[in-house]
């Protein structure tokens, strides 16, 4: 198959995708419901009791909600991917002369979509709380370039999980452990504050380091080496996902 047949197969595909994501806005908006409850109830019931180093709570927190608005949002990658291959419609698709990893990608590029517009929807709530920002429009594609990176690396976990599962239960189970990851980490709270072991883990696993990136892109100070840790992540986690995803897949159609 030559690139431009990917590239056609692979933008069909995907206007299929996203055509079942605009019949079921409810999708999007319930993957942005939770984390902008979770913003709602840091900032105004746990707000003033919280010590993070800053006088507005919510500039704090934003990273780490769009963060779980992410985790979130992959689970239903994971189960449009499962519910295809239960429907038989990947055998279709084999049938026919297309590129077969644009199956594969039509599904990514969908969960980048749908992910962009949960973060647009709670960037205009932080807003409205009182979120500000002094960052230029350099630190906002900085930004946008890490969230679509960690986007990515996950979605590609992601694959995997729609892949492999057993159930829709299993699907999208995977994604609460990535969901929980933040608690653990410098989105709520600075780690300085947490006991012993909570702060070794919180400070060497990857949201921490992305947190604190997107944190000194908002309030343009300079970012670092906590962004290429944040890189490093993203990259070490896509690469690896990518791998086993196409292995699981071509599994699956072997």
């Amino acid at each position: 198959m030559t690139t431009t047949h990917f590239l056609s197969d692979t933008a069909d595909l995907t206007g299929r995708s996203m055509r079942h994501i605009t019949r079921s806005v409810d999708t999007i908006i319930t993957t942005a419901v939770t984390p902008i409850a979770l913003m709602l109830l840091f900032v105004y019931v746990f707000g003033g009791a919280i010590r993070s180093g800053t006088d507005n709570y919510v500039n704090y927190l934003l990273p780490g909600i769009l963060l779980i608005a992410i985790a979130s949002g992959i689970a239903y990658t994971a189960v449009r991917l499962f519910t295809d291959l239960q429907s038989g419609i990947f055998e279709r698709f084999h049938s026919m002369p297309i590129s077969r990893p644009s199956v594969l990608w039509a599904h990514v590029l969908t969960s980048l979509a749908s992910n962009g517009i949960t973060i647009a929807i709670i960037v205009v709530v932080g807003l409205l709380m009182g979120f500000r920002t002094s960052a230029g429009i350099g630190a906002w594609l900085a930004v946008a370039g890490i969230l679509t990176l960690f986007t990515l690396a996950l979605t590609w976990v992601a694959v995997i999980a729609g892949l492999s599962a057993k159930s829709v239960d299993g699907a999208a189970g995977f994604s609460y452990p990535l969901i929980f990851l933040p608690f653990i980490s410098s989105a709520f709270v600075p780690t300085e504050t947490m006991s012993g072991p909570v702060r070794w883990f919180a400070e060497n696993q990857p949201v921490t380091s992305i947190v604190n990136t997107i944190q000194d892109l908002f309030a343009g100070q300079p970012v670092g080496s906590d962004i290429w840790v944040a890189l490093a992540w993203c990259v070490g986690i896509l690469v690896v996902a990518y791998v086993f995803a196409m292995r699981t897949y071509r599994r699956k159609i072997s």
